[in-house]
């Protein structure tokens, strides 16, 4: 029964990598490439040096990640290597595969529909692959190689460095401004998605709690709504009196929920909401994949 469920577990990953490198791939071919829309990472290099070496952008993005590759496979081993080394080999194919079928055109012509478009399908392809623990090869292994020995180092500045310098290239490169400016949406699109689709909507309510009734509204919201309960110590300034404040945090949607509770056990009840824009643990965002 367990080598069964290795088996089913095996094949959905294989699927869903298959599934999530079609979608960036398209964006690619379908959407970007063709008005030279280059939004960073070795695809927006790929997209730049085809203009001066017809290769077709699959083909050079492939040369440009096989040393990466290369270096990847030797410090993350085989698992490195079915999930990234194969999301990145289908999506180098697939992107001058669809290139052929498309003629080298865009579904549309207008840059700023094309760059939104083409930033939702990297997000979500990339999101997809995430999803299922590879990468699409490129920035994203040197990130990872880089985290191995500055940890500190955060993902969000190195990948900023590198996309605008891309885009800059691409500027100079081309020789049109506009390109830059709609590459700079195409960025944009791509990073708000891809976190999306990561890591869902991420926003929650941090919630306390100051009642007389404090073990009764805990017991309902764990059993009701289950929720995470912790019990605070405090003290009233005034009144000199020992409190127990409760602190919980929920996915948006549950916040009704848990007002009606508190309402229903203790209408005196003192409560302080706030919207927290970042939750690490169990039911939230998982802090590994900040790592990368």
């Amino acid at each position: 029964m367990r080598k069964d469920h290795k088996v089913m577990r095996f094949l959905w990953i294989f699927l869903m990598l298959t599934v999530g490198s079609v979608i960036y791939a398209l964006g690619v071919a379908y959407f970007l490439d063709p008005l030279d829309l280059a939004p960073g990472g070795l695809t927006g290099i790929g997209i730049i040096l085809d203009n001066f070496i017809p290769l077709g952008p699959g083909i050079i993005v492939f040369i440009l990640n096989v040393p990466i590759l290369v270096v990847g496979l030797k410090k993350f081993g085989k698992e490195f290597l079915f999930s990234t080394c194969y999301s990145t080999i289908l999506i180098s194919i697939l992107m001058d595969v669809f290139r052929e079928w498309n003629h080298e055109m865009a579904l549309t012509q207008d840059r700023m529909l094309a760059a939104l478009a083409g930033g939702v399908c990297l997000a979500v392809g990339m999101g997809i692959v995430f999803r299922c623990g590879g990468t699409t090869g490129g920035v994203d292994v040197i990130i990872k190689l880089v985290h191995l020995k500055y940890r500190h180092v955060r993902t969000g500045t190195i990948l900023l460095i590198i996309d605008f310098t891309i885009i800059t290239a691409s500027v100079i490169a081309l020789k049109n401004i506009e390109i830059g400016l709609y590459a700079i949406v195409a960025l944009f699109v791509n990073s708000m998605v891809f976190d999306l689709v990561l890591y869902g909507t991420d926003e929650a309510k941090l919630v306390y709690i100051v009642s007389n009734h404090h073990e009764e509204v805990a017991d309902r919201l764990l059993k009701e709504i289950s929720v995470g309960v912790t019990f605070l110590e405090g003290e009233g300034a005034y009144t000199r009196e020992d409190k127990r404040v409760l602190m919980t945090v929920s996915k948006k949607q549950n916040f009704p929920k848990i007002k009606d509770v508190v309402k229903e056990v203790d209408p005196q009840a003192f409560m302080i909401v706030t919207s927290a824009t970042e939750v690490f643990g169990v039911g939230f965002k998982n802090a590994h994949h900040e790592e990368l």
